[in-house]
């Protein structure tokens, strides 16, 4: 029996037929393989997966510097989704940088009794008094959906009041089945209310970055290497970006999509909106870092931009190349596992490669089909209930900013050369024979460590310190252990680093658990049977 026959083998018949459908053993073959994913997880298993308020307020809106968000909900909400991401941000011109505050109404037990809107009205007040944003965004939890406070009311007030937008986002963290559901919402009300709203006009090899939340100073690097192949970065979304450059997104003549998942509802609806099109790209790596470059320059068809992106990839991998060989013959041959959301199980699959290692598993937290199996099965994904709870909303050409660059002819030409609004997925990438898991649990995380033995696996807080103390080093890929960056080609040379490191000070293997040899609950029988 095979590692996911066994691990599979101990659950009882009704999770055995539902987790089934999501684990599967890559094999080359005439049939595409299928993965069920973005359904709800079984009741009583503990997965690692966030909330729709996480995804709304912690993934997407947090990162934007010159916004004020505000959680409107319990303490608890509003410090999670700031003090567990690392996302870098500068102050702008006019100095303010609003991603270093945690700003929460703190609703207590008596304000979800008898409502939390006078709380709120008085945070936004706060807000304007002290910090004087030029926008706020508030952000709902659990409590207030379930009361029924009416934020988008109190934003509207609070408009007109205060003379600047206030955008509200109803992202009750109980919504959908995972995070992607506060993507969503948080894509939804950016196209809305803040995409493509300024009056400039197109610019020269303009480009947004989207799906970068500048983790670790990632954004940056990218940003760097982009400027020095000469491109124009109107906005980011989100990391270390701002609302006024997002309202000038309709400038751009490209969209590079970093994250998929987390962002390809604005990248569908810029195109639509504004006749945009997108690449999917990956800055995890060195050589997926070149590919991406080539990419970007073929689609412009500037043999000066082509010429000068060879120059600049020749430049950084020449800086590069000592370090990466040292990291890759003290790596090579060495194996992991990755459990992480949005793209980064895939991209960090070829950063891995790239140092000689072999992923033998990875997974994501909050998929969707596409993710894995790629988008040419979007159409036949069927939305259940869950995803009904999410506003799925539809938007027109733009009479006066809408502009295509190609002609149909020369889209379809391109498209057989690039990743032109498409993405393929994780799965083609992996190799025969490698585990794939979607919402890996805690009990399968364990079990899957103890069959496999890979020698680092890569996740999150919630499971990073139960694999290490199982003898598993573990790295973070969604904070970087307050190291990175690990974007481009420099930070590539980091990640080689930070890995060497924990490989080769094994301090966790030399570790006996306590349950190994003292019962962690002890009980007793007690009254008559």
């Amino acid at each position: 029996m095979d590692a996911k026959g066994r691990v599979l083998d101990k659950y009882n018949a009704r999770v055995y037929k539902n987790r089934k459908e999501h684990v599967l053993v890559k094999a080359t073959g005439d049939q595409p393989q299928v993965i069920a994913a973005n359904t709800r997880v079984i009741p009583g298993i503990m997965t690692h997966r966030g909330c729709c308020y996480a995804g709304c307020k912690g993934v997407v809106l947090a990162p934007i510097k010159d916004v004020a968000v505000i959680t409107h909900g319990p303490i608890g909400c509003g410090f999670y989704s700031w003090g567990t991401r690392r996302n870098k941000a500068r102050p702008g011109e006019d100095g303010k940088n609003f991603v270093e505050y945690c700003l929460s109404t703190d609703m207590q037990e008596a304000d979800i009794v008898f409502g939390g809107e006078k709380k709120l009205r008085q945070a936004i007040k706060e807000t304007v008094e002290i910090f004087d944003p030029g926008m706020i965004m508030v952000c709902s939890t659990c409590p207030v959906g379930l009361i029924g406070d009416d934020i988008h009311a109190i934003a509207a007030e609070a408009e007109e009041l205060y003379n600047r937008p206030v955008m509200a986002f109803s992202c009750e963290g109980y919504k959908g089945v995972s995070q992607s559901g506060g993507h969503h919402i948080a894509n939804n009300g950016l196209i809305k209310r803040v995409l493509g709203t300024g009056s400039g006009t197109r610019i020269k090899h303009a480009i947004n970055i989207l799906g970068e939340y500048n983790i670790g100073g990632d954004g940056w690097e990218i940003g760097r290497i982009l400027k020095k192949c000469g491109y124009h970065v109107v906005s980011v979304m989100t990391g270390d970006g701002s609302y006024k450059e997002m309202q000038e997104a309709h400038t751009a003549e490209l969209n590079i999509v970093q994250c998929h998942r987390s962002i390809n509802y604005i990248a569908e609806m810029l195109k639509t909106k504004f006749g945009t099109d997108w690449i999917k790209v990956n800055f995890v790596g060195a050589e997926s870092t070149a590919q991406s470059l080539r990419d970007m320059a073929l689609y412009f068809g500037d043999q000066e931009l082509i010429d000068r992106t060879e120059e600049v990839i020749a430049e950084e991998m020449e800086e590069v190349a000592a370090d990466m060989e040292y990291y890759r013959t003290r790596l090579k041959g060495k194996t992991a596992a990755l459990y992480v959301g949005g793209s980064r199980a895939h991209h960090y699959q070829l950063l891995l490669q790239d140092f000689g290692i072999d992923t033998i598993l990875a997974g994501y937290e909050f998929a969707h089909r596409d993710d894995y199996e790629g988008r040419d099965l979007t159409a036949e994904i069927k939305e259940d209930a869950d995803s009904k709870n999410i506003e799925s909303i539809t938007v027109s050409p733009d009479p006066e900013k809408y502009h295509l660059r190609l002609t149909p002819e020369q889209f379809e030409e391109l498209k057989t050369k690039i990743p032109l609004d498409t993405y393929p997925g994780m799965i083609r990438d992996m190799k025969d024979g490698a585990v794939i898991v979607d919402d890996l649990n805690h009990f399968e995380t364990e079990e899957f460590l103890k069959l496999l033995k890979p020698d680092i696996f890569f996740s999150g807080i919630k499971d990073k310190y139960v694999a290490q103390k199982g003898g598993t080093l573990s790295r973070q890929l969604h904070s970087y252990d307050y190291s990175g960056p690990y974007a481009g080609f420099k930070g590539a040379v980091n990640f080689g680093r930070d890995v060497t490191m924990g490989i080769y000070t094994p301090a966790w293997g030399f570790v006996t658990p306590p349950w190994k040899h003292t019962p962690t609950l002890v009980g007793t029988y007690g009254g008559d049977f």
